[in-house]
C-alpha cells in the first residue's frame, strides 16, 4: 500500500484536492532544507580547485557519484550557477511526488529549468528535452549512477547526451574531512559542521564517436 503510494503520484499529476496540502510540503521543505543548508554553510570551509579548467564561453555537463549529492548542495548553496559557470542550467529530476522539496530548494539555488524524468520514469524523454536545452546554451548536472545503482558505475547515457549536444563533460570530484554515511544503497554522504570539504573540477572532455570508450574510462577515474 505504502509502495504503491509512493508511486501513484507524480509531481505534475497530484489531485486537485490534495494540491494545497502538496503545495505546503513542497515549497515548507523545499525552504526548510535551504535555510539547513544555508546554516551549515557557515560553519563548513569549502576548497575549490580546477575552475580555470572552464571556459567562460562554453557550457557544461557537470556530473559526480550519487552518493555525493549531499556535499555538492552544501558547496553549491546558496547559488548553484555562481558556483559552476555562471550560465543559465536545466537539470533532469525524478519526477515522484515525494521529490517536490528538491524540486523546489534547486529553484531557490538558482537552476532555472527542471525536467520532469529519471530511469524507469520517462528518462528518455526527459534526457532528449535536456539535451534540447543544452544546445540553447544551457548547462547541467547529472548523476550517471543514479537514482537506483549500481553505485560508482557510470551508465552511459550521461556520454550519449554529450554526443548528440556537442557539450563536454566535466568530472566533480568531492571529500570531506567529517561525515557521516547513511545506509543506503549509495552510501550517501552527510557532511558535519565544522568539516572541510573540497571539490576538485576537472578538465572538460569532449565526447566523440572516436573516443567514446575511452572517455567513459577516463570520466570514472576522474570521478574518483
Amino acid at each position: 500500500m505504502a509502495e504503491s503510494l509512493l508511486s501513484q503520484y507524480r509531481v505534475d499529476n497530484v489531485p486537485l484536492i490534495l494540491r494545497p496540502i502538496f503545495y505546503v510540503y513542497g515549497h515548507g521543505i523545499g525552504l526548510l532544507l535551504l535555510i539547513v543548508l544555508l546554516t551549515l554553510r557557515a560553519t563548513i570551509r569549502v576548497e575549490i580547485t580546477g575552475q580555470a579548467n572552464l571556459r567562460k564561453d562554453m557550457n557544461h555537463i557537470f556530473c559526480h557519484w550519487h552518493s555525493l549529492v549531499p556535499v555538492s548542495l552544501q558547496i553549491a548553496v546558496p547559488c548553484i550557477p555562481a558556483v559552476l559557470d555562471n550560465g543559465s542550467h536545466a537539470w533532469m529530476q525524478h519526477p515522484s511526488w515525494y521529490m517536490k522539496p528538491i524540486h523546489v530548494l534547486l529553484r531557490l539555488m538558482g537552476v532555472e529549468r527542471i525536467i520532469l524524468g529519471s530511469t524507469g520514469h520517462s528518462g528518455r524523454e526527459a534526457a532528449e528535452q535536456v539535451i534540447q536545452y543544452l544546445t540553447q546554451g544551457y548547462s547541467t548536472v547529472l548523476i550517471p549512477d543514479g537514482p537506483y545503482g549500481p553505485p560508482f558505475v557510470l551508465e552511459k547515457g550521461i556520454l550519449y547526451m554529450s554526443l548528440q549536444s556537442g557539450v563536454p563533460i566535466v568530472a566533480m570530484r568531492f571529500s570531506a574531512s567529517k561525515f557521516f554515511e547513511l545506509n543506503t544503497w549509495d552510501r550517501k554522504k552527510l557532511p558535519y559542521p565544522f568539516s572541510t570539504i573540497r571539490m576538485k573540477i576537472v578538465k572538460p572532455i569532449q565526447i566523440t564517436s572516436n573516443n567514446f570508450d575511452k572517455a567513459c574510462a577516463e570520466i570514472t577515474e576522474a570521478l574518483g
